[in-house]
Parts: structure tokens; C-alpha cells; sequence
């Protein structure tokens, strides 16, 4: 018998935008439907999440202020550490997880440390994502998800966890993350965008499918326990292939861009709604566990699609 594909709201992860200050829920310009929180916004969103049957959310936490080495991103005081702690003050059922990076946190908004001449030092900085990781799984991060892309980063964290007793923390990490174009909106929401030059030396080449089966099984090999495709819509063929090729969950990342152009799209009447529906439903088609993406509340509401 033929099983057919079916989208659930246990396939859905819906990331958050966590921002310094008080009394703000702001709408993202660039992303409609989407908002800026001040953590202390966060009670009436944590519940309808909730009740709408969303159980899983990533955080991504914009700081007030920012420096050279991204102080607040290890911070426990930070700002996705205090809006971890308060999710789960909220609701201790919600399951967290946390973006591991350093570019919303940097002053020059790369992913990392840079050396005098302005390129990224990978070893110092996986250090500093170490020292990330933990402090969100000390605030009650259910799950890390490493997304800088440094080389020897999921080994470092895993390392890291074990030493502080955190044994059982998965790690989802961006194995498989391109220099997309689609990133625009988010970098627009996490004010990341980077000061000068670009990330290509440290994210992967649109055009070339076959090295991201290869950082798909380092990451294995070095403890990574769900391996991530970005950006997901353009990259069904990617997907594929590493789901054909490890036996771990696959994560999809149905980035700002993917959201942006459909949900506008819809709303000038463009296409019908149900084409949000179509998209994500191609995305588990092709081999994703877990899809990340804006539309999940789009989804929890059309009761009949899922």
C-alpha cells in the first residue's frame, strides 16, 4: 500500500525574535505576521502557541547592545537566556531551542571572532559557541542548534555539554546551510546583517550539492543529532539526498525569503492561501522530520490542512 505524505503541527518549529526592552511587540515590516518580543511580552504568545498545538519553538535573540566578541550571546543574562527561562516559566512543556550563533550579537555582524584582517578565526570562535551553548542550556534550552558554520563547532559543543553534565542536550545543527539570497527578511528581523564583506567563506555554494553530504557526516560523526538543510524550498533536491544517505532526523529551515515572497504573495491575491500548505508539504515530502518555518500558525489555524 501507497502511504501518502501527511503535514502535522508536530512537524512544525516556530522561531521567535526576542528583543531588549519593555512593552514591545513590534510587526517585522519585512515579514508580516511576525514580531519583535520583549521578554516580557511573551505570555500572551507562549499561550496561544499553545493552544493552537504548536508545541516547539527557536529563539533568536536580538541584544541592546553589541561588541566585537558578542558578550550578551554567552551571557546569562542575555537576552535568549532570559526569554528562555521565561518560557518556561510560562509553560515547561513548550520545547525550546535555542540558535547558537554569534552574528545577531557582533558589532561587525559576522559569525564570529575575526582576526586584524577582517576574516573569521574559527577556532577561537567555537570556543565562544561553546561557552553560548551552555549558558542556554543552563537557562533551560531543551535543544542547541549551532548555525555559524565553523569547522569542528558540533564537537566542541557536544564536549562542552558533557563536561557541564548535559549528556542528553541534542544538537540540530545547520550542517547544510548555503550563502543564500533568501536570508534577507531575517536579516532584516535579527539585525545580522553583516557590517562589510559576506559569508561565503563560511557557508556553502548554491551550486554544489555534494559537500553538504559531506559536513552532513562530519556533523554525525561528531555528535550532531538531527542534521539541518537551509534554506529548505530551493533545496528539496538537498534534502533528499541527505535523508537518502543518514539514518538521523532531517530538519528543514523554511527561511524569511521562502515566507516573505508567498505570504505577500496571498495577500495581494496573487495565489490562494493554500499554497502555504502546498509549499511545506513539499518540504516533508522530500525527506524533512522537522520543518522550521513562519507559517506554522498559518498551518494550526487551518484545521482542515493538517
Amino acid at each position: 500500500m501507497v502511504r501518502e505524505t501527511k503535514l502535522t503541527l508536530d512537524d512544525l518549529v516556530y522561531p521567535l525574535f526576542i528583543i531588549e526592552g519593555k512593552g514591545i511587540k513590534n510587526e517585522i515590516k519585512s515579514m508580516p505576521g511576525n514580531y519583535h518580543f520583549s521578554v516580557d511580552m511573551l505570555e500572551d504568545e507562549i499561550n496561544e502557541l499553545v493552544k493552537l498545538g504548536i508545541k516547539s519553538v527557536i529563539l533568536f535573540g536580538i541584544p541592546g547592545e553589541k561588541d566585537e566578541v558578542g558578550s550578551d550571546a554567552y551571557d546569562m543574562n542575555g537576552i535568549v537566556q532570559k526569554a528562555v527561562r521565561k518560557i518556561k516559566e510560562i509553560n515547561n512543556d513548550m520545547y525550546v531551542i535555542t540558535d547558537v550563533c554569534m552574528c545577531e550579537y557582533t558589532s561587525h555582524g559576522h559569525c564570529g571572532i575575526l582576526t586584524p584582517t577582517g576574516d573569521v578565526e574559527n577556532d577561537t570562535t567555537v570556543e565562544y559557541l561553546k561557552r553560548i551553548a551552555v549558558s542556554h542550556v543552563k537557562a533551560g534550552a531543551d535543544m542547541v542548534a549551532p548555525s555559524d558554520m565553523m569547522d569542528g563547532r558540533v564537537k566542541g559543543i557536544r564536549e562542552a555539554l558533557d563536561e557541564w553534565g548535559y549528556k542528553n542536550i541534542p544538537i540540530m545543527s545547520y550542517s547544510v546551510k548555503y550563502a543564500s539570497s533568501f536570508y534577507g527578511p531575517f536579516r532584516d528581523a535579527a539585525e545580522s546583517a553583516p557590517a562589510f564583506g559576506d559569508r561565503r567563506a563560511y557557508q556553502m555554494d548554491p551550486a554544489n550539492s555534494n559537500e553538504g553530504i559531506r559536513e552532513a557526516e562530519i556533523d554525525i560523526e561528531e555528535g550532531a543529532d538531527i542534521i539541518m538543510v537551509k534554506p529548505a524550498l530551493s533545496y528539496l533536491d538537498v534534502i533528499r539526498r541527505v535523508k537518502d544517505n543518514f539514518n538521523v532526523p532531517i530538519a528543514a529551515y523554511n527561511v524569511s525569503g521562502e515566507y516573505s515572497m508567498l505570504k505577500m504573495a496571498v495577500e495581494n491575491g496573487l495565489m490562494n492561501e493554500k499554497v502555504i500548505y502546498e509549499t511545506l508539504l513539499s518540504i516533508k515530502r522530500a525527506g524533512a522530520d522537522i520543518i522550521i518555518t513562519y507559517f506554522a500558525k498559518d498551518i494550526a489555524k487551518k484545521k482542515e490542512w493538517i
